[in-house]
C-alpha cells in the first residue's frame, strides 16, 4: 500500500532524509533558523538511528572544513547553515567545488546582517551564487525532503562530484509542520548507490588536493569546474526522472502553474510560490491571463528549460528576494534579462523585490505585481520595484 503522509516539521523532515540516505558524517554548528535540522540529527546519532560521526565544531567555517575533509576521505557528508553562518563559511564554500568534494548542505535561507535579522530572504544563498555549487530551491516540506535525497544522488554521481545546496525558506517553511511521505530506507538505498568517490585521500595511494595554482593554471582549473557544473544539469534531470519513476513524485528544473495562454508569467523561487498560486487562481477567476514559472534549479541555470516554460508569454514579472546593492535589478532578474536578451521574441521583463528580512508576501502583493507589469512601458523603467515598503 502507498505510504501515508505524516505531520512533521520541515526541518525534521530534512534530518530524516539524511538518516534515510545513511550519511557517514555530519559536521555542524547551530544557527537560527537551521538549528532544528542538526539538533535532530544529533539525536538520531545519539539514539543509534543513524550510524554516523557527528562533529560539533566551534564555527561554521570549521564545519565546512570538516565536511570537505570527510568527503575527500570518502564519507557521505552533510551539513546545514543559515545567513551569517554561510558568510563565515565563505572561504571554504568556494574551495569545495574545485576540490570535487560532494558535500550536501541545507541552507535555511535567512537575511544577512546588518541590521541583524533572523527572518527569511535569499541574501545568504546569493552571497555564494558564483562559488560553483549546484543549488536547488524547495517549495514545501515534501520537496525539501525529496531534494535532500536527490542532492546526495546528484552530488556523488562520478560525472558530477560537486557539492549541492538545498535552499529552504527560513521559518516560513523550515519551522512549519506539513504532511510528508517518508520513503522506506530500503527504497532510498535502491535509489542512492553507495558512495564511490571520484577522488579520495588514501594513505595507500597518496594524492595532493588544493595545491597552489600559478597564473598559468588557475584559469584552467576554474574553467574545468564550471564545465562540470554546466554538465551536471543532465545528471540532475536524469535523477529527477528516476526519482519520479520510483517514488511517484515528479520534479522538473522549472515548474509551471497555469501558464497555458498566460500573457503575464510571474517568475520566482522558493515557498512563496504557493501563496502566488492562490493569487493566480483568484486572478484567473477574474479573467486575468496570468501564470507562474518557478525555478527549482538555480545553479546550473536551466536556460533551455526556462525559455520553454515561458514561451508565448508577453511579459515576465520576475520576483526577487535579494537586493543587489548598486544594481538596477535583483539577481534572478539580471539572470533572466541576460539570457533572454538575444531572443528576437523576448517578452517584456520587469523586476520586483519582495519579502526582505521576512516581510510578509501576500496574495495582494502578487496582484499588485501583475497589475504593475501590465502598465505600458513598465519594462523600460530604470530600476526594480521594491514591493511592500511601508509608506
Amino acid at each position: 500500500m502507498p505510504a501515508k503522509p505524516i505531520g512533521l516539521e520541515v526541518s525534521l523532515a530534512v534530518a530524516e532524509a539524511v538518516r534515510l540516505c545513511d550519511a557517514d558524517v555530519v559536521a555542524a554548528y547551530p544557527i537560527t533558523p537551521q538549528t532544528h535540522i542538526v539538533e535532530h540529527l544529533s539525536e538520531l546519532v545519539a539514539d543509534g538511528k543513524l550510524d554516523a560521526a557527528y562533529i560539533p565544531v566551534e564555527s561554521e567555517q570549521s564545519a565546512m572544513s570538516s565536511c570537505i575533509g570527510s568527503a575527500a576521505a570518502g564519507a557521505r557528508t552533510f551539513t546545514a547553515t543559515s545567513s551569517q553562518g554561510l558568510a563565515l563559511m565563505n572561504e571554504m564554500v568556494y574551495i569545495a567545488p574545485t576540490l570535487r568534494t560532494p558535500v550536501v548542505m541545507a541552507i535555511v535561507n535567512r537575511a544577512l546582517s546588518a541590521p541583524i535579522n533572523i527572518w527569511n530572504d535569499h541574501s545568504d544563498i546569493m552571497s555564494v551564487r558564483d562559488a560553483g555549487w549546484i543549488a536547488l530551491f524547495a517549495e514545501n516540506g515534501q520537496e525539501a525532503l525529496d531534494l535532500t535525497i536527490l542532492a546526495f544522488r546528484i552530488a556523488e554521481d562520478r560525472r558530477v562530484s560537486l557539492p549541492v545546496s538545498i535552499n529552504i525558506d527560513g521559518f516560513t517553511l523550515s519551522h512549519f509542520i506539513e504532511p510528508v511521505i517518508l520513503p522506506e530506507i530500503e527504497e532510498v538505498a535502491a535509489f542512492l548507490p553507495p558512495f564511490d568517490p571520484l577522488v579520495k585521500l588514501d594513505i595507500a595511494k597518496p594524492i595532493s588536493m588544493g595545491l597552489l595554482a600559478m597564473p598559468e593554471s588557475y584559469t584552467e582549473a576554474r574553467k574545468a569546474t564550471d564545465d562540470v557544473l554546466l554538465g551536471s544539469k543532465a545528471v540532475v534531470k536524469e535523477a529527477f526522472a528516476d526519482f519520479g519513476k520510483r517514488f511517484g513524485r515528479e520534479y522538473r528544473t522549472v515548474e509551471t502553474y497555469r501558464t497555458e495562454g498566460a500573457e503575464t508569467v510571474l517568475v520566482m523561487m522558493g515557498s512563496i510560490a504557493e501563496t502566488a498560486m492562490t493569487a493566480v487562481d483568484e486572478m484567473r477567476a477574474q479573467g486575468e491571463k496570468v501564470g507562474i514559472a518557478r525555478i527549482r534549479l538555480w545553479r546550473p541555470f536551466p536556460v533551455e528549460e526556462f525559455k520553454a516554460a515561458v514561451a508565448g508569454a508577453r511579459r515576465l514579472a520576475v520576483i526577487d528576494r535579494h537586493l543587489v546593492m548598486g544594481a538596477p535589478d535583483g539577481p534572478v532578474a539580471l539572470e533572466i534579462k541576460s539570457l533572454m536578451y538575444a531572443d528576437e521574441r523576448r517578452p517584456e521583463i520587469t523586476n520586483y523585490i519582495v519579502g526582505l528580512g521576512g516581510r510578509d508576501v501576500t496574495r495582494e502583493d502578487f496582484k499588485y505585481i501583475t497589475k504593475k507589469a501590465q502598465e505600458p512601458g513598465a519594462h523600460v523603467r530604470p530600476r526594480y520595484d521594491l514591493v511592500g515598503v511601508w509608506e
